[in-house]
């Protein structure tokens, strides 16, 4: 897929799951332990570094966004599907939802304190990864924190077609191995501090991770 079809399919997908997706996906409450913990980790980290707001990057309907919201900590969220943003906006209406890429965040250079990447890059084609990374380390503050959580695997490459409730997608994912992950956040210039890989359980049908990280000082 070419940068410009691989957005367009995630956006089509998710504007048509978008009605159902708020019921099979999880909100931060249902999550199991461990995965509570690591966003505890990244919540305590952000504040004590005190640097600016926190994006929620590929927030979907806003369950999350407004998890850190309640947290304390000045939230907003970014997705690339408009449905989703206008689903997050009807349940968050206090909160802040905008329609972006990051793949081209609209955000001046060290505007952002922290970044939550929750299960929202495996659609990005490994190829593209250094482009959303690169974006990640331009909109962090200096010694500002990343958290990305998703998907791992052995270099699998998967085409649904169907997904949320038996809807129609087009989008594909990509489940790298956490190390390559990690080597290319490396690559962008942020520094990875912590690494987590958990097995299939708990609910789980797939390996996932969680990677914490800083830009530089």
């Amino acid at each position: 897929m070419t940068e410009l079809s691989h957005l367009a399919a995630v956006r089509e997908s998710y504007d048509t799951v978008a009605a159902t997706y708020v019921t099979h996906v999880k909100g931060p409450a249902q999550l199991d332990p461990v995965s509570r913990a690591m966003l505890a980790a990244f919540i305590e980290l952000v504040r004590r570094a005190d640097l600016g707001p926190v994006a929620d990057l590929g927030c979907g309907p806003g369950k999350v966004t407004a998890y850190l919201a309640e947290s304390g900590l000045p939230t907003f969220g970014v997705d690339l599907s408009p449905k989703m943003i206008e689903s997050a906006r009807h349940a968050y209406p206090s909160l802040r939802f905008d329609v972006g890429s990051m793949t081209a965040l609209d955000l001046p250079d060290d505007e952002l304190g922290g970044i939550l990447a929750f299960f929202s890059t495996h659609h990005t084609p490994p190829e593209q990864l250094p482009v959303v990374f690169s974006e990640f380390h331009r909109t962090l503050a200096p010694g500002g924190r990343l958290m990305l959580g998703g998907h791992i695997g052995d270099d699998e490459h998967l085409r649904p077609t169907r997904a949320y409730g038996g809807h129609p997608v087009s989008y594909e994912s990509y489940f790298l191995p956490l190390d390559r992950i990690a080597e290319v956040l490396g690559q962008a210039g942020l520094i990875v501090t912590a690494r987590l890989r958990q097995e299939p359980g708990d609910g789980a049908k797939r390996p996932h991770a969680y990677l914490l990280a800083r830009k530089p000082e």
